[in-house]
């Protein structure tokens, strides 16, 4: 590099692969004036770290596309000692060119897209998150194949005109559902090959699900944070496992809106011209799988009549008369709470009731090596539980304002 450019800023776009990288280095403070100084083709991702000490600064910013491996790419380059930024994928898939197309130009276009500022930069998680995450995902996944795995199994059996009770525990209890499905009706060899085929499936895909509710469960009674969001109405370990894994740092919200919008529970709406038209929460927009999960505790909560939320969720729905609405309101009001906790803005509890006794008492009962953890932690259940009471009345807890409005936030130029 030239003495007279050692204090100029580059940036450097970065196209990463599992195995390789392509990175072009680009100087210039706008992307009509920016020029490519070097390009760097199908690097192997194991010369990253000597290739960024030999080719870039400290000063220098480098910028990727988010993908599979880009946090990791970024956890690498802040080991040497230089900074990198990860872009959303969904603006700059617009920017692909149809015609043509390789990573030498996607490194140039990704540097680009950062000097015009029409790609946000995504927060990259710190290690422990960047696990709960893992996990998070591990468990919903395996969710999701109990819940395939049933459905095939009913749609078999009502192909050949058996209808089993619902209150047969297909996945938890194998052999009791075998001599259920026996008795049902006389099965030739194949037939039933097919079906214990489908048994042996959906139990592995049941106690693989359990496992991570058991890790899920332990880490949450050993995490004063997520305790702390259990005090909510609807939350149980999961959803309180899920925020917090999918949150991180909540200072990098400033608001609970920016907490809200980031979710994906802010109601679309379109100002523009002389008509108005607002539209539904989600459809592409936000974290689907703590929105579906805060969905799935406003549900619960709309069932209860005697907390302060699900009453004026009732009030809602008698004036709106669309469950809908109603529901996306009340799970906004708990991401707003949630919000609020997580900060520290919080009012001692004190005293433990009932109901959350009795949650805590079942996310005790989720841990399956609940002796090891007793052991390891050199307490008696009585003794643990008596600890997880008062964290909660010394921990964080929010009175809701069911008249208090959510006002999104409109983008001023």
């Amino acid at each position: 590099m030239n003495t007279e450019h050692k204090n100029v800023q580059r940036v450097i776009g970065f196209d990463s692969h599992p195995d390789t990288f392509t990175a072009a280095i680009l100087k210039g403070s706008t992307p009509a004036s920016a020029v490519v100084e070097k390009n760097f083709d199908k690097v192997p991702m194991s010369q990253l770290q000597s290739w960024a000490r030999k080719w870039t600064t400290p000063e220098d910013v480098i910028v990727l596309e988010a993908s599979g491996n880009s946090f990791e790419v970024v956890r690498t380059l802040t080991k040497v000692g230089r900074k990198a930024l990860v872009l959303e994928s969904c603006q700059l898939g617009k920017l692909k060119e149809g015609h043509a197309n390789n990573d030498k130009i996607s490194a140039v276009r990704i540097g680009k897209a950062y000097l015009a500022g029409t790609a946000k930069t995504v927060w990259v998680p710190d290690p422990q998150t960047q696990e709960r995450r893992d996990l998070l995902h591990a468990h919903r996944k395996c969710v999701k194949r109990t819940t395939q795995l049933r459905n095939r199994l009913k749609s078999y059996l009502s192909d050949n005109g058996v209808r089993l009770p619902i209150n047969i525990p297909l996945a938890s209890d194998l052999e009791n559902s075998k001599k259920q499905i026996q008795k049902a009706r006389v099965w030739s060899t194949c037939q039933w090959q097919i079906i214990e085929g489908l048994l042996l499936e959906l139990s592995h895909a049941n106690q693989q699900r359990e496992h991570w509710r058991s890790l899920i469960a332990q880490i949450v009674l050993t995490d004063p944070t997520m305790v702390s969001l259990v005090r909510l109405c609807g939350v149980r370990d999961i959803v309180a496992f899920a925020l917090g894994a999918v949150i991180g740092d909540i200072k990098r919200f400033a608001s609970p809106a920016s907490l809200v919008k980031y979710i994906g529970l802010n109601p679309a709406f379109d100002d523009s011209g002389k008509e108005t038209w607002k539209g539904s929460v989600g459809k592409g927009r936000g974290r689907k799988d703590v929105r579906c999960l805060l969905i799935e505790s406003a549900h619960a909560i709309l069932r209860c009549s005697t907390i302060p939320l699900a009453k004026w969720g009732k009030k809602l729905l008698a004036r709106k008369g669309e469950k809908k609405l109603v529901i996306a309101a009340m799970a906004r009001k708990l991401a707003v709470a949630v919000w609020y906790l997580l900060m520290g803005r919080w009012t001692p509890v004190e005293e433990i009731d009932l109901r959350l006794e009795v949650k805590i008492g079942k996310i005790i009962s989720e841990v399956a090596p609940a002796k090891e953890l007793l052991k390891k932690i050199g307490k008696t259940r009585p003794q643990f539980r008596e600890e997880i009471h008062e964290r909660l009345k010394t921990a964080r807890t929010y009175t809701l304002r069911p008249t208090k409005k959510f006002v999104p936030k409109v983008a001023t130029a």
